[in-house]
C-alpha cells in the first residue's frame, strides 16, 4: 500500500498526448495512484481505446481530441475539462513530435512546426490551465522534456532546441507561480521504446545506440510511471523548478 503522500484520489489530471507511448504510461500511472484522468491527442480512435484500458483502474476517464499546434483547440479542451470535473489539479504537458534533420537541409516551416507542438503547445496549455490553478491556489505541472534538453545528438537540432526551451519555460513558470502554491517541474526521459521510435531501434544505428547507453538497455514505459506520480503528488510540495532525469544514467555519460 502506497504512502498517503502518493495518493492522488480526488485529483484531476490532464495528460496531453495521452494515447500513445510515454503519455499513455503516465496516464496509467496517475490513474493507478487514484486520479481521474483526461487524455488528449489528435486521434479519437486511439484515445477511446486507451480510455477503456484506463477505466479498469476504477476512476473517471475523459478522452478529448486536441491539437497542440492550435490555440483554439487547446482553449476549448481546457474548458471542456473544467466543465466536466470542475477543476484541474495536475497538468502533464507530454504531447510532442520528432524534429529530425540536418539544419542546412531543414525547411523553416518544419522547424516552426516542431517548436509549435513541443514548446508553444505546453506554453498554451499552461496559459489556459494556469488561471484555474491560481484561483484554487494549488496545482502540479509536469512538462515532459527529454535527455536531449542537455545532451546532443546529430540531426536532432529542432527537437533538442524545443526540449531545452521547455526546461527553461518550466523554471520560469515555477518562479512565477510559486506564490500561488503551484509546483512546476520538468521530467526528462531518456530512451524508451515507444511507437515513435520502435522502427529506429531495429536498425543497426539504433542497436548501436542502445549498446552505448550506460545501463545497456532502453527504458520500459512502466518505468516512467513512478516519476510522474512523484511529481504529481504531495511529496513534491517543496520541489519546484527542478528537472528530473529518468534516463538510465544517459545524462552521466
Amino acid at each position: 500500500m502506497s504512502a498517503p503522500w502518493f495518493d492522488l484520489s480526488g485529483k484531476v489530471a490532464v495528460i496531453t498526448g495521452g494515447s500513445k507511448g510515454l503519455g499513455r504510461a503516465i496516464a496509467a500511472g496517475l490513474a493507478r495512484a487514484g486520479a481521474d484522468v483526461v487524455i488528449t491527442s489528435r486521434t479519437p480512435a486511439d484515445l477511446e481505446m486507451v480510455a477503456v484500458e484506463l477505466r479498469q483502474h476504477g476512476h473517471q476517464v475523459l478522452s478529448l481530441r486536441s491539437d497542440m499546434s492550435d490555440e483554439g483547440s487547446i482553449r476549448i479542451m481546457v474548458q471542456e475539462v473544467v466543465d466536466h470535473f470542475g477543476h484541474i489539479d495536475i497538468l502533464v504537458n507530454n504531447a510532442g513530435i520528432e524534429g529530425v534533420g540536418a539544419i542546412v537541409e531543414m525547411d523553416a516551416e518544419y522547424w516552426d512546426h516542431v517548436l509549435d507542438v513541443n514548446l508553444r503547445g505546453p506554453m498554451l496549455c499552461c496559459k489556459y490551465v494556469g488561471p484555474h490553478m491560481i484561483d484554487r491556489r494549488r496545482g502540479k505541472v509536469i512538462n515532459v522534456a527529454s535527455v536531449l534538453a542537455s545532451r546532443v545528438a546529430r540531426y536532432m537540432g529542432a527537437y533538442a532546441a524545443s526540449k531545452a526551451a521547455v526546461v527553461q519555460l518550466t523554471r520560469t513558470l515555477a518562479l512565477e507561480w510559486m506564490r500561488h502554491n503551484i509546483q512546476v517541474n520538468a521530467l526528462c526521459p531518456g530512451y524508451f521504446l515507444t511507437p515513435m521510435n520502435e522502427e529506429f531501434f531495429t536498425t543497426e544505428a539504433g542497436r548501436k545506440l542502445i549498446a552505448n547507453l550506460p545501463i545497456g538497455r532502453l527504458g520500459g514505459t512502466t518505468e516512467i510511471e513512478g516519476a510522474a506520480v512523484f511529481l504529481a503528488s504531495e511529496a513534491t510540495s517543496y520541489i519546484t523548478g527542478t528537472t528530473l532525469y529518468v534516463d538510465g544514467g544517459h545524462s552521466l555519460a
